[in-house]
């Protein structure tokens, strides 16, 4: 019996509703395992009560936010290295294992490098002026 375009729409509706939900329970998981991404996560809440402090313009707020994404999803995907590197080498020693692992952090470390140069380029001059009329 052959599906008509209503049930084909069903049937994709339901798998993205499971996608979501798988979606949402690996960020669920990176949160609750992986300290680093709670720390990315506290880092990033105190940029945006900063944001709100010094009255970001919307192009501030969206390289603000853009440069939070980017350091959380990069801190995903290293994880997401790391646990492959794992299961594949069944936590041995791999030379090769190693490199994957260590390119993966640093490409985190790259991504948090460029939010902390965004960060200064907003907050840097505000702070800045604050300083100069307490002076």
């Amino acid at each position: 019996m052959p599906m008509d375009s209503k049930d084909k729409q069903t049937g994709k509706n339901k798998h993205f509703i499971a996608s979501l939900e798988f979606a949402l329970q690996g960020i669920k998981t990176a949160f609750k395992e992986e300290r680093n991404m709670r720390t990315h996560v506290l880092a990033g809440i105190a940029a945006i009560v900063a944001g709100f402090v010094f009255r970001l313009s919307l192009s501030e707020w969206l390289w603000l936010l853009l440069v939070i994404f980017l350091v959380l999803v990069m801190e995903m995907v290293n994880t997401v290295f790391e646990n492959v590197v794992d299961m594949f080498t069944d936590f041995h020693f791999h030379p090769i294992g190693k490199k994957i692992k260590d390119m993966a952090a640093g490409a985190v470390l790259l991504t948090t490098g460029f939010a902390v140069i965004v960060g200064v380029l907003l907050f840097g001059p505000k702070i800045w002026q604050i300083l100069i009329d307490l002076l």
